[in-house]
């Protein structure tokens, strides 16, 4: 896996103590970046820093809430006081509450957007004139199948899936000439800890995932470490603005 294509990066995995975001960065661990778990479980945050550091990888946990602007300027300055650098940001802190539209409170609504969707914005924006002074940058956003699909019981987690595309391609835009690269991911079906929870809550998810999907299977989370090193690398240095399925064929299929 692209042993030292990394080397000397810091990255940022916000979520990354568990999942998708355990999985990426593993990968870009493997590759030579240093990387900080954020997350706001400090329990499983040590485990996955544990994790890591067997890898060879310098890793280090750092708590906080993604969703509050005070939280996120404190773990950007965190990052680049204990090691000295930010390259790669992955913003993958998500959740889902899943009801349809007219059972979603307000309360929740927002719970789910300020989760997934601004807390992205606001990561973004911090890490934006370090990257710039540092001659460029790398930001990973995780959408969703949401990101292109209509469902019916999760209306404010697809909303925010789709504002990540659309926040990619702002940023990206606004950004280029800084040699700041934004792109999304969109993963399929993942075995996870949220997804095991949607196939306890959604009847006939499981048998319907397999159906559509061409591989034939569930992803697992380092399905997405090889992405995490291409979009968080120079191989990707004229990628900015798109969004990226990894779901085995899922979103192919008519």
């Amino acid at each position: 896996m692209a042993d030292g294509a990394l080397k000397g990066r810091v990255a940022v995995v916000t979520g990354g103590n568990g999942g998708i975001g355990l999985g990426m960065a593993r990968g870009l661990a493997g590759a030579g970046a240093a990387v900080v778990v954020s997350g706001r479980n400090a329990e499983k945050s040590r485990g996955a820093v544990a994790e890591l550091a067997k890898l060879g990888a310098t890793a280090v946990a750092i708590e906080a809430d993604v969703a509050d602007e005070a939280a996120v300027n404190a773990l950007v300055r965190a990052t680049v006081d204990r090691l000295g650098r930010l390259d790669i940001l992955v913003n993958n802190a998500g959740m889902n509450i899943r009801k349809p539209v007219h059972e979603l409170t307000l309360a929740e609504w927002r719970q789910v957007l300020d989760t997934n969707l601004t807390s992205a914005f606001l990561t973004s924006r911090a890490v934006y004139p370090i990257m710039k002074k540092n001659g460029g940058g790398k930001i990973i956003n995780i959408g969703s199948m949401m990101s292109i699909f209509g469902t019916s019981f999760a209306p404010a987690y697809a909303a925010s899936k789709g504002g990540i595309v659309q926040l990619t391609k702002a940023t990206a835009s606004a950004w280029a000439r800084d040699n700041i690269q934004v792109n999304a991911v969109l993963p399929g079906w993942i075995d996870t800890e949220l997804t095991t929870n949607a196939r306890k809550e959604v009847q006939g998810l499981h048998e319907r995932v397999l159906a559509r999907t061409p591989a034939s299977r569930w992803g697992l989370p380092d399905d997405l470490s090889g992405i995490a090193v291409f979009l968080g690398g120079p191989a990707s240095d004229f990628v900015t603005g798109t969004a990226i399925p990894v779901d085995g064929g899922y979103s192919i299929q008519g």
